[in-house]
C-alpha cells in the first residue's frame, strides 16, 4: 500500500533514500565531480516543448514495439547495473527481472551481477540481454557469454564508456566500498537502516556472482580491486569486432556520443548503438542524451537501432527521446531507487509509473502509436 502513494519516481527516490544507509543511497543517486551531467541529464528534458495533434481518437493506445529485434510491450526497459543486491540484498537482480517479466519489458543484467546469469534467467520466462565489459582475459570474456547464450540471453552489450571509473566524489566521503569496509561512520549508517540491515545478514556476500571463481586473488581490494585487476584500458575497435563476431546477432554498443563513432559500429556490425552518458557517473559536463540523439540517427541512418538512457524519470522523457530519434529507451535510476524503495512490489510499481505517464504523455499528443511519436511534435531548444 504504500508503495501505491508514490505518483512518481521522485516519491519512490524519496522512499529509497528513507530505506537505504547514506552511502548505498549516494552510491545509486550520485554522479561524477560537480555533478553537472547528473543534473542536466534530468533538467535538460524540460527544455524540449511538446505540440500536439488535435482531434484524435485516442481511445485505444498501443505502446508496442521492436527493440533490437525484440518485441517488446513497452519502448523502456531496464538498464544493466552492477551489484543490484546492495539496494536490495534479499532480491537484487532477481526483483529486476520479475518485475520486468510481468511487465512485458526487456530485463539486461551487468557483467558485475551480485546474481548469476542462470538464476536470473530462472526468475524470468521473459527476453533478456546480458552487458559486457572488456575484460583482459579473452577466455574469460567466452565463457561467461557462453553461459549467457546457454541461460536463455538474447541479447549482448558492450559498455565502451569505462576505460577507468568517473570521479565519483561521494563515495569516499560515505567510505564507500564493495563490499562495505567496517569502520565508524559505516555503522552508524547501516545501524540507522536495520531493515537494510536485517536483509544483508541474512543474505550471501553481495560479489560479482558471474566470477567467483576468479575473486580471491583480489578480495582485498573489493569490487574496485577486481575490477582494476581483470578490466582492460586498452579498448579498441579490434577488441569490439571479435566479440560481436563471437556474440552473434543481438548485439549493441553502449557509451556512444559521437556521429563517427555510431558509424564505425554500424559499420562493426552492431545491431544497436546505445548512445549514453553512464548516468551521469563517468565524464562530467557531457552533452545530455537527448541533444545528441538527431546527429547519431543521422550518422546510423536506419542501419541499426538507437538505445537512449540518461535521467530519464518520466513517461515524457522516453516520448521525447523517442521523437528525438532514439528506437528504445533504458530505466537505470528510475528502476534502482523502485527496488530501493521496495524490491520487486518497487521495482513493478516503478514501470508502471512510466507506463501510465507514457500512455497519457502519447493520449496528450495525439499519438496511438509508437510510430506516430514524429520528431515534428517535440521543437528543441534555440541554441
Amino acid at each position: 500500500m504504500r508503495l501505491m502513494q508514490a505518483h512518481n519516481i521522485d516519491d519512490l527516490r524519496s522512499m529509497a533514500k528513507r530505506r537505504l544507509p547514506r552511502m548505498i543511497f549516494d552510491y545509486i543517486d550520485g554522479g561524477a565531480d560537480d555533478e553537472v551531467t547528473l543534473s542536466r541529464s534530468v533538467s535538460r528534458y524540460d527544455d524540449y516543448e511538446l505540440t500536439w495533434r488535435a482531434l484524435r481518437d485516442v481511445t485505444e493506445i498501443d505502446t508496442s514495439t521492436r527493440i533490437m529485434g525484440q518485441e517488446t510491450r513497452l519502448p523502456f526497459f531496464i538498464s544493466p547495473t552492477a551489484t543490484t543486491r546492495l539496494f536490495h540484498p534479499a532480491e537484487g537482480e532477481l526483483a529486476m527481472a520479475r518485475a520486468a517479466d510481468r511487465a512485458g519489458v526487456i530485463y539486461a543484467c551487468s557483467t558485475l551481477a551480485s546474481q548469476t546469469v542462470e538464476d536470473i534467467a530462472k526468475a524470468t520466462a521473459g527476453p533478456k540481454w546480458v552487458q559486457l565489459y572488456v575484460w583482459r582475459d579473452k577466455d574469460v570474456v567466452k565463457g561467461f557469454l557462453e553461459r549467457a547464450k546457454a541461460a536463455g540471453f538474447t541479447g549482448c552489450i558492450l559498455t565502451v564508456d569505462l576505460p577507468v571509473a568517473g570521479n565519483r566524489e561521494r563515495d569516499p566521503r560515505n567510505h564507500f566500498a564493495i563490499p562495505p569496509t567496517p569502520n565508524l561512520k559505516v555503522a552508524s549508517q547501516v545501524l540507522a537502516r536495520p531493515g537494510w540491515l536485517w536483509d544483508l545478514i541474512r543474505s550471501p556476500k553481495i560479489a560479482p556472482a558471474n566470477f567467483t571463481h576468479l575473486q580471491g586473488q583480489n578480495d582485498q581490494g573489493g569490487l574496485i580491486g577486481f575490477v582494476n585487476a581483470q578490466f582492460s584500458r586498452a579498448v579498441t575497435w579490434e577488441d569490439v569486432e571479435w566479440m560481436r563476431d563471437f556474440w552473434g546477432p543481438g548485439f549493441a554498443i553502449k557509451g556512444i556520443s559521437r556521429a563517427e563513432d555510431a558509424k564505425r559500429a554500424v559499420e562493426l556490425g552492431a545491431d544497436a548503438v546505445w548512445v549514453s552518458n553512464h548516468g551521469g557517473r563517468q565524464l562530467d559536463t557531457s552533452v545530455p542524451t537527448i541533444d545528441l540523439l538527431p546527429e547519431i540517427a543521422e550518422a546510423v541512418r536506419g542501419r541499426a537501432e538507437i538505445i537512449a538512457d540518461g535521467g530519464v524519470r518520466r513517461g515524457s522523457h522516453v516520448a521525447k527521446l523517442l521523437m528525438r530519434g532514439a528506437t528504445g529507451v533504458a530505466l537505470g535510476r528510475a528502476s534502482l531507487f523502485g527496488l530501493g524503495a521496495g524490491g520487486e512490489q518497487g521495482v513493478r510499481r516503478a514501470l508502471q509509473i512510466m507506463e501510465d505517464e507514457l500512455v497519457r504523455t502519447m493520449a496528450l499528443l495525439g499519438a496511438t502509436k509508437i510510430s506516430e511519436l514524429d520528431p515534428d511534435l517535440v521543437r528543441a531548444p534555440h541554441t
